[in-house]
């Protein structure tokens, strides 16, 4: 049986699963994270689900049902979501699932011990076990438990946990009021947080007795937490830990301080003598070429994911964002390559992800697989919704669509391997007050967000033009020479009543789409596809059509 496509992301396009831990058990891949709701509010407010892949075929994901619910929890409903989890396969032949509770905004996600659920079997469903604690029944609270990880490394079963932030290395911190800041984020006295001969901030790792529960070695820092001087001096650990074993080497991957970028670190030990490697991957595809956070292809924000081999190539899973905020965020993949040295290169963010290569150039696509959507000033999230306008992947109902393209809105398509094409096409249509998203719940700026920020409804929407003379030019180099240019203004003056001042006015038909289209003649050949939108008028995307 011929294969499907898979593109970026790879879930369906109404799924929202972040932070993804995946791991191979059996001869099926297993895609574990967090769960967002579809332009939700907050982090993570649905229950965990699980998907599965052949390990032959990375393009026929399967839905295996929700895997265990937060009202499992002792601690529901103080706190109302569980954080990014992992899995592991214990000694006993069960799997055991490891999260942290929080609450809106992360709120109360510092406070309280790791949690543990138990299945048979990979997919679910768990049951809930109890929390990490010691062998005298104390709960196990030492440093943050936050974004647990899970090892077994033949029969040792390590827990890598931990959150850092840098307060405690500014010469003021007693004074400063970032204790105080920690007193309240942590949940813990001052005596306690001055109690840790190191910081009760850092990367951490517990050894677990057989039980999955029981501590058998002290938690302990895996590297600094002070990084001046360090390898890890410019992408300091933030959260997100996950480790894989590659060969006898061993891979910390985590989120840095930047906040949109996947770094490793790598020992002959797995719990001491970490060396900074690199960058794996952006959200933004900052870093790589030299591109800084300033000109970054996409809105950037929290991420959290890890490495895996699938049939003897490597990959990097990911999250990207959409709805202008943190908090609806979808699984990405891309391959990755390990040099002989044990080195990862950054890779760019693409739309074929675990595609066996480039898409293919004929058919119609999803206009939100477009790996790059920028209008040159795109903001940076982490723990933020914007109500400020930009280009955004949004919904409205079962439409998924770009909204907020305006002038000069560059969307990146890679790759499509094109042979004989003659023809592109978009699906779009003019945004106006009837089908604009209107975002109406709570907003919310993290103190590490960049953009202006506006209360809901407000902003310029660039709609005072008319719409004449609005294009997508087409372009396979982000710079390149124009292929051709697909032409919006007859189907807009058509689409539209004239009152008797001569001005348009909107009709009901404001929600149905177009399809535009242009000749080109494009080079055949594995190629990039850029749209830059010019014109007066807002507009939204949701289809490219290849012919």
């Amino acid at each position: 049986m011929q294969k499907k496509q898979v593109f970026n992301p790879f879930l369906p396009l109404n799924e929202y699963i972040p932070d993804g831990e995946p791991h191979i058990f059996g001869d099926r891949v297993y895609l574990y994270g967090s769960h967002d709701k579809e332009g939700g509010y907050t982090f993570c407010m649905q229950d965990y689900v699980v998907y599965s892949a052949p390990v032959d075929d990375l393009s026929d994901w399967r839905y295996e049902g929700v895997s265990y619910k937060v009202n499992h929890d002792p601690i529901y409903p103080k706190l109302k979501y569980m954080y990014a989890p992992d899995v592991v396969r214990g000694n006993d032949g069960k799997y055991y699932l490891y999260y942290c509770m929080g609450g809106d905004y992360g709120e109360g996600g510092y406070h309280n011990p790791i949690s543990v659920a138990v299945s048979d079997a990979p997919a679910g469903p768990f049951s809930y076990l109890g929390n990490v604690r010691y062998a005298d029944g104390t709960l196990m609270k030492r440093y943050i438990c936050f974004d647990p990880a899970a090892l077994n490394d033949d029969g040792v079963i390590r827990i890598y946990y931990g959150t850092q932030y840098g307060y405690e290395e500014e010469e003021d911190f007693l004074t400063n009021g970032r204790l105080e800041d920690e007193i309240e984020m942590f949940g813990r006295s001052k005596e306690e947080i001055l109690s840790y001969p190191d910081s009760i901030n850092g990367a951490i790792m517990v050894v677990l007795e057989d039980d999955m529960l029981t501590v058998k070695e002290e938690p302990k820092h895996i590297i600094p937490y002070k990084v001046k001087g360090t390898s890890f001096e410019g992408h300091p650990f933030f959260e997100g830990s996950s480790m894989r074993k590659v060969g006898d080497k061993y891979y910390f991957v985590y989120s840095s301080w930047q906040n949109h970028e996947l770094c490793y670190a790598v020992s002959d030990y797995p719990d001491r003598d970490f060396t900074f490697g690199g960058t794996i991957v952006s959200n933004g595809d900052v870093g790589l070429n030299g591109r800084s956070e300033t000109d970054k292809l996409n809105m950037t924000g929290t991420t959290h994911g890890s490495i895996i081999e699938i049939n003897g190539q490597w990959y990097v899973f990911y999250h990207r964002l959409t709805h202008k905020s943190d908090y609806s965020r979808q699984a990405c993949a891309e391959k990755i390559y390990i040099e002989t040295d044990g080195s990862i290169k950054q890779v760019e963010v693409t739309s074929c992800g675990l595609n066996e290569g480039a898409l293919e150039g004929r058919g119609t696509y999803p206009a939100v697989i477009a790996c790059n959507l920028t209008n040159g000033h795109m903001p940076h999230g982490s723990n933020c919704i914007y109500p400020i306008p930009f280009p955004n992947v949004t919904n409205l109902g079962e439409d998924r669509f770009i909204g907020e393209i305006e002038d000069g809105t560059f969307i990146g398509y890679k790759y499509f391997e094109f042979n004989g094409l003659n023809r592109i096409g978009v699906t779009a249509r003019f945004e106006t007050d009837k089908n604009r998203v209107v975002y109406s719940g709570p907003i919310r700026i993290d103190e590490r967000g960049t953009g202006e920020v506006l209360p809901p409804g407000t902003g310029e929407r660039g709609e005072s033009g008319d719409g004449a003379g609005c294009f997508f030019e087409i372009r396979l180099e982000p710079d390149g020479e124009a292929y051709g240019r697909i032409e919006m203004e007859e189907a807009y003056n058509t689409s539209l009543d004239v009152a008797a001042d001569g001005q348009f006015k909107e009709e009901e038909n404001d929600l149905n789409w177009d399809t535009y289209n242009s000749d080109v003649d494009i080079p055949d050949g594995v190629h990039a596809l850029y749209l830059i939108y010019h014109g007066d008028k807002k507009v939204q995307l949701k289809e490219i059509i290849l012919i």
